[in-house]
């Protein structure tokens, strides 16, 4: 997909659809997970909806607007973040990309042709604090 057009998208999600999609994940359904985030600069918590799949001793999320967003650099920035995924907290540390096969291989079969077909080229693993 055109990055004007995921731009348009990501600002629509941001302002609206992130906004409803807030109260319905992390809870114990599904694979919409809710990530905080402490912003680099301004030093706020930021939640957001995202996708996220449990993988060896961590989780791996689809970085479907690719790896120019807040929310990585912000993860980036400060080496990790917190996790809502099925009504449980994780700590999450140690952001590094794994291979595109690799993230598209650790979601359930329903979602890999969609991440595919959307041409998703980023996939972020963050590892559980011990």
């Amino acid at each position: 997909m055109k990055q004007a057009v995921l731009d348009r998208i990501r600002v629509l999600n941001k302002h609206v659809t992130n906004k409803l999609l807030i109260h319905l994940c992390g809870k114990g359904f599904g694979h919409f997970a809710i990530l905080s985030h402490t912003g680099r600069k301004s030093g706020r918590i930021y939640r957001i909806p995202i996708i996220a799949e449990p993988l060896d001793d961590g989780f791996v999320i689809a970085l479907t607007y690719g790896k120019k967003v807040d929310w990585y650099e912000n993860v980036r920035a400060k080496g990790g973040c917190s996790l809502r995924w099925k009504n449980r907290d994780y700590e999450l540390v140690n952001p590094h990309f794994v291979d595109k096969e690799v993230g598209v291989m650790a979601f359930p079969p329903m979602f890999r042709s969609p991440l595919k077909r959307l041409g998703i080229e980023y996939f972020l693993k963050l590892e559980v604090r011990r």
